[in-house]
């Protein structure tokens, strides 16, 4: 397998304050890695760093073999931020529009979006069961037909690295079951190389192949299997002492 995301002694900074220090991993194509981590322990600050909307203050991170630095193919990583943080309730578009600006990256002057295109919007939207949302403005669905529609925005550009933020929190029981089958089939059918920022360890232990855990450091990188027995629960192979996370190796 070919590396996709290499970060070697990265270390990140708000002004004075160490978010990340000393993070080095390798993430290779068709993983699916759960990226969990404590409140406050650099989660998302890591995931911005490797879309580059933040700058490394100590080491580099590569994105398909290219410093990130120098890297323009953005619209091979699609991103699906916090819920929260994703739209803006007066944003006057459709749900079909807001989609369709997943596309626009990866075009060239004049950004037009063609009958080609919708065609392929319509598809998705069909295949998520969202298409008779697509006249409606973003700010009149509900939060879990919200994250759909940004997932909906994310995959239309067909991306081979998908990075997910929390997606889960503004679902209901059987929509989260129906998201995460479709990021199962994704990572497994296509090859889709998931990153996927949650607390929900036990959709983690049932989907991702490979843990992430950082408290500020990293605490674990690995095959799920080498972090906790299979049938256990992740949270039981932790503890809390002195603010800090501990990893239980079991025998």
């Amino acid at each position: 397998m070919s590396s996709i995301v290499e970060i070697k002694n990265l270390s990140v900074r708000y002004g004075a304050t160490i978010a990340l220090q000393n993070i080095s991993c390798q993430i290779e194509q068709g993983d699916f890695v759960g990226l969990v981590g404590p409140n406050g322990g650099g989660k998302t600050t890591l995931a911005k760093t490797i879309l580059g909307l933040l700058p490394p203050h100590e080491g580099k991170i590569a994105l398909f073999g290219q410093d990130s630095r120098e890297f323009d193919e953005w619209q091979k990583i699609g991103y699906l931020p916090q819920k929260h943080t994703s739209i803006n309730p007066l944003f006057p578009a459709s749900v079909g529009e807001v989609v369709s600006l997943g596309l626009l990256s990866a075009k060239k002057r004049p950004k037009n979006i063609t009958t080609a295109d919708w065609q392929e919007i319509d598809a998705l939207l069909k295949d998520m069961g969202i298409f008779d949302l697509k006249s409606k403005l973003i700010s009149q669905v509900s939060g879990g037909q919200q994250q759909k529609v940004m997932l909906a925005r994310a995959l239309i550009s067909k991306p081979e690295i998908l990075i997910l933020d929390e997606p889960s929190t503004a679902l209901d029981p059987n929509s989260r079951e129906q998201f995460f089958a479709r990021l199962e089939k994704l990572n497994k059918e296509a090859k889709t190389t998931i990153i996927l920022i949650t607390h929900d360890t036990g959709y983690i232990g049932q989907y991702a192949n490979k843990l992430l855990y950082i408290d500020r450091k990293l605490v674990f990188f690995g095959n799920i299997s080498e972090f906790c027995p299979k049938g256990k629960d992740i949270a039981s192979c932790f503890e809390k002492k002195d603010g800090h996370i501990i990893w239980h190796q079991h025998s």
